[in-house]
């Protein structure tokens, strides 16, 4: 399609990032980067929230084992070496030398396990993982061993997790606490000190230069090598309002914004001060996510209503976005253009047909019961394809109740699970990115596991089985076949909704330098000239 352009850029397997630059010649760090991500940060701990606010603040103040590079391909971040054994059951990891957290305390073998360990009790890569270990153990201070009981194929990569709950490594006594218990001791050993006494949540949080951290030697490659910070502090600002964020730019009061809404863009085109980029060169995809625990979309029948009361092209257009950004109409659960796109199953979302819906609400004996969707109007694309979609399903017969908030209060009301009259819910959409929806493995929302599924709670044992299939499946020709496979399921399983998938612009200062397209807001590597 004319449109998908721009998505089949992506012709490797992970490759999702922009490609590396040699490190130039740093100037001396200086200055203080003003910055607007596309949600304020509202909480700290990066294995109890999946919000992309705590990923993001995971990178400043967080290292991992593993980062994903340019070609999306694991490279030792915090490791030093490994070794495998030969029937690759069995690995061993050193850390390299002198890595020290924020309260000075050295980075030891145990933080590492027990960061391993919370991590995986969460995330859907995590407890794969954990899932096909037999032993996870310390060595001495600087190495640990991990032990597979079966196959599992894709170790390093779980391991450079980067998105949802990302993988990253803590102090030993803050990763023993429990898995569903937040912390807000924000001690990594990262580039960034965050400063909890300046932390107004929602609003304004604060980093500033890690001065004891050793960045590895080689340049920065994605998500990768040397994360050398050249500027003294950072402060990601809450500016709910896009034309206010906007004229902020505009007057050098901010310095960058990572989602820029459409309709001020074409303005901040014009600036001649203003530079856009794509942050991410692949795009992202609207997810919306049905309860599979309470009525009415706990039975399939009415899941499968939904894909035909979704038109993907016209949420695109409610969004804003530009032509050339759109992809209009995309049926593959872990994006069009690239290795993985597959059709498998697919059905509707090309455009809305409220007959074929009304049957299969009627099957699925559905009685106008009050559907509750969490609409986060802080943030303009979710409240834009909200609004859009929940009128279509009105359409249809829905009772429906649009129940606004801001994302801080979608991501607490959806992890709640009781029926719609005791403050439940039935609908809310997220945005994912290409690294939230690449594989089997690490798509957030495509598990089934039941109660360990992240809010929705999906269900099924057939889909986890093919999942599993595919990771522990070292053949190629193989992988693909049952990628198929888990296609076709995942579309009668319905875990989610493609909502549609798109490209934003980032938009920064002319003054400002070294920024990439690493997919995920990074600031190491930037500098701000005065």
């Amino acid at each position: 399609m004319a449109r998908r352009r721009f998505t089949m850029l992506a012709v490797a397997v992970l490759a999702l990032l922009a490609a590396p630059r040699p490190a130039p010649a740093q100037p001396a760090p200086s200055g203080t980067l003003r910055v607007v991500l596309v949600n304020p940060l509202a909480s700290v701990d990066p294995v109890v929230s999946t919000a992309a606010f705590v990923r993001n603040h995971g990178f400043f103040v967080y290292d991992q084992l593993f980062g994903l590079d340019s070609r999306g391909e694991a490279q030792p971040q915090m490791v030093e070496r490994f070794e495998v054994s030969p029937d690759r059951m069995t690995w061993r990891f050193t850390l390299r030398e002198g890595l020290a957290f924020h309260d000075g305390q050295p980075v030891r073998a145990a933080d590492a396990v027990a960061s391993i360990r919370r991590w995986g009790q969460r995330d859907i890569a995590g407890r794969a993982l954990l899932a096909a270990t037999g032993a996870l153990e310390v060595v001495d201070d600087r190495s640990f061993t991990l032990r597979l009981s079966r196959p599992f194929g894709l170790v390093t990569e779980a391991l450079a997790r980067s998105t949802a709950s990302a993988l990253f490594v803590m102090p030993e006594r803050i990763a023993n606490t429990p898995a569903n218990v937040a912390f807000t001791d924000a001690t990594g050993s990262g580039p960034f000190i965050f400063r909890a006494q300046d932390f107004l949540p929602g609003e304004r949080a604060v980093y500033v230069r890690n001065p004891a951290y050793r960045p590895r030697p080689e340049p920065a490659d994605g998500l990768a090598g040397g994360k050398v910070v050249q500027v003294e502090r950072v402060e990601w600002l809450g500016i709910s309002d896009p034309a206010t964020a906007a004229a902020a730019l505009q007057s050098g009061e901010i310095d960058f914004i990572e989602q820029p809404t459409p309709d001020v863009l074409p303005v901040l085109q014009r600036n001649r001060n203003i530079r856009t980029f794509a942050l991410n060169p692949v795009g992202s995809v609207v997810w919306l996510r049905p309860n599979h625990a309470v009525p009415p979309f706990n039975d399939a029948r009415a899941r499968r209503a939904l894909l035909y009361l979704v038109n993907q092209h016209e949420n695109l257009q409610a969004i804003g976005v530009a032509p050339s950004e759109q992809v209009p109409y995309c049926p593959a659960y872990f994006l069009c253009g690239t290795p993985l796109e597959s059709a498998a199953g697919a059905e509707g979302l090309r455009e809305i047909n409220l007959d074929r819906a009304r049957a299969l609400l009627r099957e699925a004996g559905y009685n106008g019961q009050r559907v509750v969707f969490l609409n986060a109007t802080d943030s303009p694309i979710n409240n834009a394809v909200t609004l859009t979609m929940a009128e279509n399903m009105r359409r249809a017969g829905l009772n429906m109740d649009v129940v606004a908030m801001d994302w801080a209060t979608v991501t607490q009301r959806r992890n709640r699970r009781e029926p719609v009259e005791q403050g439940g819910w039935n609908l809310f959409v997220t945005i994912a990115n290409v690294l939230d929806a690449q594989n089997p493995l690490v798509n957030l929302y495509l598990g089934a596991p039941c109660e360990t599924a992240p809010a929705g709670w999906p269900c099924d044992a057939e889909l986890e089985r093919l999942r599993a299939s595919w990771w522990e499946e070292a053949d190629p020709a193989k992988r693909r076949e049952i990628l198929e496979r888990v296609h076709a399921r995942a579309y009668e399983v319905l875990p989610y909704i493609n909502g549609g998938q798109f490209r934003v612009l980032a938009a920064y200062r002319a003054n400002i330098e070294g920024l990439r397209q690493t997919t995920i807001p990074v600031f190491w590597g930037v500098t701000k000239r005065q």
